[in-house]
């Protein structure tokens, strides 16, 4: 059974209970994660801080780099057994799994380079005075991860808190853990001190509710709904604690008429259909100029018509859905958006040969004639694409950003001073233009406006995010 990983030991929970753990494509159980409780995040912050004034602390940044890129190492040589995990507990496509490992490596492999590179300074002040700024760990970090990229998003918070000497307690989804655990583990083989990384299993009212009000951590890092980003930031609050809080996306492509038809479809049919439209920066609406409306339907509809859903080791377009819960949310939109006289313009197909009791998903295609469907401002984590028409430029802007979301967006257009008005005023942490990608790559910023959340992640910002400065003022004047 997989266990807790706490002060460099594998650990069972303190009161023995465990959870289930559901392969989404079968329905069944599989193996079982200790259940924690407020005692095992109490063990596992303990540990953390004895890490910081321990051998966790003493290293220098050049040494913990070098750890960072082992464990990137590790986790390339492990990769086939972390994909496999990966796969089984979230039901994504075991391609997809794979290149989630790959990008897990990549974030250690960045931040090991980043380490030793985030430089203090020194301010002319006045005379008789040398002013320092140095950079410092904040502490004890808990990162809370969601289930629907849990190994990516590992690697994107935990490897620059590390880096920067920070010591992790993390608290992955019940729904997905086992690739969390696992990392943990090969972390210890290639010579993390003890307490340095934590990973402490459970329930999130139980477990995520502990560490977010703890009064011995220093910072939180939560991906997840915007519900429970409120709860935990409210919580940090009462302990002056730092969050950054990515709370999810309504993310818009905006298709002018001069768009590339060879490309633009399939790369937006692709963003919301991959990972079975649990992403936070899925394109889930695609608003499309009225001249071209009905042909880029069209063509969308074709790629939705070829997406195929099946089981994780069928490698087609995509999985089933996590579990049981999001089966229900996702076709209750599907069910809603009938029930609006939303148009289905074309839908995906199930393989014949998956699991009854497996929790699977049709990749659905819409037409609106408006923009006011609940649709196209809820955040349904589906394969659900609503498409709007819209005529001039600034009406496109206007639709893009009439949601409370603002995480990710796209420009279509081959006019070059219109991609940069449309990116500007687009409201979003990110914005691709005639592309389209999961929150980018490692090297590039990224978090949310609006109520997608706060602080950034991944490129150097990241370790800014994840230290805090301290001033020297240095008075060397003649005593009188």
């Amino acid at each position: 059974m997989p266990e807790m990983v706490i002060n460099g030991e594998r650990k069972a929970s303190v009161s023995g209970q465990t959870l289930e753990v559901i392969n989404p494509a079968t329905g069944e159980v599989f193996t079982t994660i200790p259940r924690g409780t407020a005692e095992d995040v109490n063990l596992a912050v303990k540990a953390a801080r004895q890490a910081l004034s321990g051998a966790w602390g003493q290293l220098t940044a050049v040494e913990r780099g070098r750890l960072l890129l082992k464990l990137s190492q590790k986790i390339l040589s492990c990769a086939e057994e972390l994909a496999q995990l990966e796969a089984q507990d979230t039901g994504k496509a075991i391609t997809t799994a794979r290149n989630d490992i790959q990008v897990l490596a990549r974030y250690f492999e960045f931040y090991a380079g980043g380490a030793d590179k985030i430089h203090g300074e020194t301010i002319p002040f006045l005379n008789e005075y040398a002013v320092q700024v140095i950079r410092e760990p904040l502490g004890v970090t808990a990162h809370i991860l969601p289930w629907n990229y849990p190994a990516q998003t590992f690697g994107r918070s935990v490897s620059a808190a590390l880096a920067m000497g920070n010591a992790a307690v993390v608290k992955p989804a019940e729904d997905a853990c086992l690739s969390i655990i696992r990392i943990a583990e090969l972390a210890l083989e290639v010579g993390f001190p003890a307490g340095a990384l934590n990973v402490v299993t459970g329930l999130g009212e139980e477990v995520g509710a502990s560490l977010s009000a703890h009064e011995d951590i220093n910072f939180i890092s939560f991906t997840g709904s915007g519900e429970v980003g409120a709860l935990i930031q409210a919580a940090a609050a009462k302990n002056a604690v730092k969050c950054v809080l990515e709370l999810g996306g309504k993310s818009a492509h905006v298709v002018f008429d001069d768009v590339n038809l060879a490309i633009a479809p399939k790369m937006i049919a692709r963003g919301i259909i991959a990972n079975t439209g649990q992403t936070c920066t899925a394109g889930s609406r695609v608003l499309i100029q009225r001249g071209i409306f009905d042909r880029f339907v069209a063509l969308l509809a074709e790629e939705f018509k070829q997406a195929q859903v099946g089981s994780q080791e069928m490698d087609l377009s995509c999985g089933p859905v996590v579990n049981q819960a999001q089966f229900n949310r996702v076709n209750k939109y599907i069910e809603m958006g009938k029930a609006e006289g939303l148009k289905v313009a074309a839908e995906g197909t199930i393989h014949p040969d998956v699991s009854e009791k497996g929790f699977f998903v049709k990749p659905t295609l819409f037409v609106a004639d408006k923009h006011d469907s609940q649709l196209l401002q809820d955040e349904i984590f589906g394969p659900v694409l609503v498409a709007v028409p819209f005529d001039t430029e600034e009406e496109g802007i206007q639709l893009a950003n009439a949601t409370q979301y603002g995480l990710m967006g796209a420009v279509w257009t081959e006019n070059g001073g219109r991609q940069q008005r449309v990116a500007r005023a687009m409201q979003a942490g990110q914005i691709y233009i005639n592309g389209f990608g999961a929150g980018g790559g490692v090297e590039l910023p990224f978090g949310g406006m609006k109520r997608s959340g706060h602080g950034r992640e991944k490129g150097f910002v990241a370790l800014e995010e994840m230290s805090t400065t301290k001033t020297i003022i240095h008075y060397y004047g003649k005593a009188d």
